[in-house]
C-alpha cells in the first residue's frame, strides 16, 4: 500500500460489512437495515477525522467502529473473534466470576460516548509498553496525550484486525476497571483470543497496554 492513499470511507464500509457477516444485527435483535441506519451517521465523522492518519498495520490502525455492550453482550462479541488465519472462537477466562464483566466500566477519564456504537481513532496495541505493569504503562500512555482502551474497544480491535493479537504482542485494556486491582487483557490461549485479567502492578513480557487518541466520537 506504499504510496497509495488510504480510503477511509471504504475502510468504514469494510468494518460495517465485517459486523454484518458476523451476525451483529441478529444478535442485537434488529434488522440489517436498522443496523446500517444505526451506524451510518458515524461514516462522515470517520472520513473527516481519519483521512490524515496512516493506513492500518498489524500494530496500529487509524480508526475502529466500536459496538458496545449496550447493543450486544461482551461474551457474544468475543465469541465471534478468532486469531488471524484461525477459526477457534474467542472466550472469557474462567477466573471471571459470573456477572464480573458487567462490573468493568470505562474509567471516567475516557468520556466514552453513550449509546450502542461510536468511533475510536489512532489505535495502537502498545508494543512499547510490553513488560511494563499497567500502572507504569498508563503513565507512558497519558504522557503521549493518549488514553487506554476498554473491553469493548479491545474486542472491536481484534474483530476488525485479527492480526493485532499475536504471540508476545498481546495487550491490557486499562480503560476498563471495576474498583479493584484487576485489569482486563486480551491474550492468546488454546489457539484463540482470551479475555482474562492481570494485576495492575504486575508486568508481563508478552503483554503491553493498548491505547488510542483521547477523543471518541459518538452518535449524538
Amino acid at each position: 500500500m506504499t504510496g497509495s492513499p488510504f480510503d477511509v470511507a471504504a475502510e468504514f464500509d469494510r468494518q460495517v460489512g465485517t459486523l454484518m457477516e458476523k451476525g451483529y444485527p441478529a444478535l442485537a435483535g434488529i434488522s440489517v437495515e436498522q443496523f446500517t441506519e444505526l451506524v451510518t451517521p458515524l461514516r462522515e465523522a470517520a472520513v473527516a477525522r481519519a483521512a490524515e492518519l496512516a493506513p492500518p498495520t498489524e500494530a496500529r490502525v487509524p480508526f475502529l467502529l466500536v459496538v458496545t455492550r449496550e447493543l450486544i453482550p461482551v461474551e457474544q462479541r468475543l465469541g465471534l473473534t478468532a486469531l488471524a488465519g484461525k477459526r477457534k472462537p474467542g472466550f472469557v477466562d474462567q477466573h471471571f466470576a459470573e456477572g464480573d464483566l458487567a462490573r468493568f466500566d470505562p474509567i471516567k477519564e475516557l468520556e466514552v460516548p453513550a449509546g450502542p456504537a461510536y468511533l475510536l481513532f489512532d489505535v495502537d496495541r502498545g508494543e512499547e509498553t510490553v513488560n511494563l505493569a499497567p500502572a507504569a504503562a498508563i503513565e507512558v500512555i497519558t504522557g503521549q496525550d493518549r488514553l487506554p482502551l476498554t473491553i469493548d474497544e479491545g474486542i472491536a480491535f481484534i474483530t476488525q484486525h485479527p492480526v493485532a493479537l499475536e504471540k508476545n504482542k498481546c495487550f491490557s485494556l486499562v480503560g476498563s476497571r471495576c474498583g479493584d486491582k484487576r485489569v482486563p487483557a486480551l491474550w492468546i490461549s488454546q489457539r484463540a483470543p482470551k479475555l482474562g485479567w492481570c494485576w495492575y502492578g504486575n508486568p508481563h513480557t508478552w503483554l503491553g497496554s493498548a491505547s488510542a487518541h483521547p477523543v471518541r466520537v459518538g452518535l449524538e
